[in-house]
């Protein structure tokens, strides 16, 4: 009784018939974009939004802008997983998802307000776009956006992401507790989000009054694809001695944790019984030439939903507080890392492992 006397007061007040307050409070879309905001606004004041957070969405139309290499598994497959539990997240609502591709830097502005200013934008999502000037302009229109993986410097616009200088101490922290200590970190810093998750592991070494040497403790990698890593991890093998091999790689990715092993393979390396191997991602390859992959899974399939949620909560609460939501990450035990006591560094190397030439 008390929702339909709200909505009676809310038609009452907009001039609006009944069915039309109705049709916008469950997130139709067959009504007009000027009724829609004159609903709205009646029901903030009143209080109805309140109880509404986890009920329909209150939009029918959303824009999803990522660097074009989101929109291909083959390319970005971290991305496309997230724009796909965007799609999934709105799946039960009546809400069309539309996409851009837009550059991390130096994106089209023209195109960004073309799109953002149709009539059918309600919303966008920004997944991964660094531009500062594209946060500006995302600011200057006006309607409610959310970040996913990026950040805007100025602090205006909501944003969810994985917490990377957590889950980089987390990976860390746990090949010190299973006993290592000389631990290389091959990584990809192509994006500041690689740089905070770097921070992480070196807290980590500092937490352990241990000193972090970039040119002992680091190989970066271009790109985090296996060949690339492969390459760069075979040619720090031949140039170092066996004596001063580590007990341990901590691997930026999967498919880098696979150009890991692969090299070590071929230096006469088994893993984990010579050197062991985690990884900071532990989605996309479980396990790698047999070997059951220990990682840290970032959160990824939990992104999509987080933004569609706080989104939901800009229509609800326009003039609440601005934040980032920071995701943690969940440490996935196998058998690529196995405990070392101190002093016992590794085993004799055995050239008939667990791998095929």
């Amino acid at each position: 009784m008390e929702k339909r006397l709200k909505i009676a007061e809310i038609a009452a007040r907009t001039q609006l018939s009944i069915s039309t307050v109705s049709r916008v409070l469950a997130g139709k879309a067959n009504t007009s974009e000027k009724a829609r905001k004159k609903v709205l606004e009646c029901a903030r004041e009143l209080g109805v939004m309140d109880g509404m957070a986890a009920g329909r969405l209150l939009l029918n139309s959303l824009m999803v802008f990522a660097p074009q290499r989101a929109f291909d598994e083959r390319s970005d497959i971290f991305y496309y997983r997230v724009i796909q539990s965007v799609s999934k997240a709105l799946v039960s609502h009546e809400v069309r998802l539309r996409y851009c591709a837009l550059e991390e830097n130096d994106g089209d502005a023209q195109q960004f307000l073309a799109r953002m200013n149709e009539a059918d934008t309600q919303a966008a999502i920004l997944l991964g776009i660094d531009d500062p000037h594209i946060h500006d302009l995302a600011v200057d229109v006006g309607k409610p956006c959310m970040l996913i993986n990026c950040r805007d410097r100025r602090m205006r616009l909501p944003a969810v992401a994985p917490d990377h200088r957590a889950i980089g101490e987390l990976a860390a922290e746990y090949l010190f507790e299973m006993g290592h200590r000389e631990v290389v970190n091959v990584l990809c810093l192509r994006r500041y989000t690689m740089e905070l998750r770097l921070a992480g592991i070196r807290d980590a070494w500092q937490q352990h009054n241990l000193r972090f040497q970039d040119k002992r403790d680091l190989l970066v990698v271009p790109s985090f694809s296996a060949k690339e890593t492969e390459q760069r991890v075979s040619e720090w093998l031949s140039q170092t001695p066996a004596k001063n091999l580590p007990t341990a790689f901590l691997v930026g990715g999967d498919f880098m944790a696979a150009g890991t092993i692969s090299a070590l393979q071929k230096h006469g390396l088994r893993v984990p019984q010579d050197v062991s191997v985690m990884s900071i991602d532990g989605f996309n390859l479980a396990a790698i030439q047999d070997v059951p992959l220990t990682a840290v899974h970032v959160p990824r399939d939990e992104l999509g939903g987080e933004a569609v949620h706080l989104l939901q909560q800009r229509f609800l609460r326009p003039e609440a507080p601005v934040g980032t939501l920071l995701l943690n990450g969940t440490l996935a035990v196998r058998e690529s890392v196995r405990r070392i006591r101190q002093g016992k560094r590794r085993t004799a190397v055995d050239r008939e492992g667990l791998y095929d030439d």
